[in-house]
């Protein structure tokens, strides 16, 4: 049983719910006007846990029959055959226990919203059947994120928090387009549907930069907060030369670097926007 649950934590890769987890936590620091609550950041965190490994088991389910035929994603744990079906199934309706469950502990609002909160990053799975905005699709399911993290503090949905959401979606949209790029042929034998099949890989790459673009511009309407200072415009500076140095490592001819503009830089973005809110919040 342990072997199988390690082969799923692999196979979803847990460690990467560090994209999610720091506008969560910089939602929950402007949403307490301060440092929240410990309990509270518990529980916040196991919510993103669930979440999270939730919407992976469920994309590595409905997703497995594509998965065994792109090069990319064939040695993924079911069609490799490492661990059946059910297994994965169990791994889903805990994860999702734990995650209903976590919110509320919240509160009675975060508990009637995580219901809806799942419909949404399990549709996701489904969008590149149908539409080439898929990656705006799984930038709506991040951006649950912040907003639910406003909802454990306030039990409110504020318009700052809409905001981190919006912001959240257009960054998760961008890097995506270009993750994307690694699997246009793929998306052509399949007929799957992407931004880079849809208009080519130059042109997404296009989009993608716009896409960042759009995700400053929402990360300076965060200045509206009275707690966020030159500092944070400092920040979001950082933010948008570490998004240009993303762009250059990938080319359209070159895309052998999209890896690590995919986990390395947007890893390091996501906690250098974390660490400037909690120090304008708590110390600033």
């Amino acid at each position: 049983m342990f072997h199988k649950l390690f082969v799923i934590l692999k196979d979803i890769k847990i460690q990467h719910t560090v994209f999610a987890l720091p506008f969560a936590i910089m939602s929950a620091f402007l949403a307490a006007e301060g440092f929240p609550p410990w309990q509270k950041l518990f529980w916040i965190l196991l919510c993103m846990i669930g979440a999270r490994s939730s919407a992976m088991a469920f994309n590595r389910i409905v997703d497995a029959r594509f998965d065994a035929v792109n090069p990319r994603t064939m040695n993924r744990a079911l069609p490799a055959g490492a661990v059946g079906m059910t297994a994965y199934w169990i791994f889903l309706l805990v994860s999702s226990s734990i995650f209903i469950f976590s919110a509320g502990k919240l509160n009675s609002l975060a508990l009637m919203l995580s219901p809806l909160a799942l419909v949404i990053i399990f549709f996701y799975s489904l969008t590149k059947r149908f539409t080439w905005a898929s990656h705006l699709f799984l930038g709506l399911a991040l951006a649950i994120a912040p907003v639910g993290a406003w909802v454990a503090i306030r039990e409110e949905i504020s318009f700052l928090s809409l905001v981190l959401g919006a912001a959240v979606i257009f960054w998760l949209a961008g890097f995506d387009i270009l993750y994307a790029c690694m699997d246009v042929d793929n998306d052509r034998k399949q007929s799957l549907y992407s931004v880079p099949k849809r208009f080519g890989v130059e042109n997404a790459l296009k989009l993608a930069s716009g896409s960042h673009f759009i995700m400053v511009i929402f990360l300076l309407g965060l200045l509206l907060s009275p707690l966020l200072s030159w500092t944070y415009l400092a920040g979001v500076a950082l933010v948008a030369g570490l998004l240009w140095y993303e762009h250059s490592l990938v080319k359209k001819d070159d895309l052998s670097k999209v890896n690590m503009a995919f986990f390395n830089v947007n890893g390091l973005i996501s906690m250098v926007l974390m660490l400037i809110v909690i120090a304008d919040c708590v110390w600033l």
